[in-house]
């Protein structure tokens, strides 16, 4: 089997649970859910949808930068929302944050904690450096 890798999040300051923000597996990126947090603090950073889109997004980017990568090696990502009546508003939001080809998606509503509005991960594809 391949080696698998643990990426960190360069901000995480504090234990958010039990798993990792990354795990790479050759040029392969796992990225785990991430939602609007400081993580500096592990508090909730509660704002409108496209604030905390925004937000998530920015944590899966530091995530794919730490392995080495950029938003443009993001190929898919699974999305949960609060309220899906939501879509319209995160979908604008979403769609800035990506240049060229958007990654595949998955968006569905789904009961979240903290009373975040969305949850993120996605898989990257990060070329070896020759």
């Amino acid at each position: 089997m391949t080696e698998k890798i643990e990426i960190h999040h360069p901000d995480k300051a504090v234990d958010t649970g039990a798993y990792s923000a990354g795990v790479q597996v050759g040029e392969w990126l796992f990225v785990s859910g991430q939602g609007p947090l400081d993580l500096a603090t592990g508090e909730v950073i509660h704002g409108t949808i496209e604030e905390e889109t925004l937000h998530t997004l920015s944590h899966i980017q530091k995530i794919v930068e730490a392995a080495g990568g950029s938003i443009d090696n993001i190929v898919k990502c699974t999305v949960h929302l609060e309220n899906i009546n939501d879509f319209d508003r995160y979908n604008v939001a979403y769609a800035s944050f990506f240049r060229g080809i958007k990654p595949a998606r998955t968006t569905v509503q789904s009961v979240l904690s903290d009373g975040i509005k969305i949850e993120i991960d996605a898989i990257a594809i990060i070329p070896k450096k020759s």
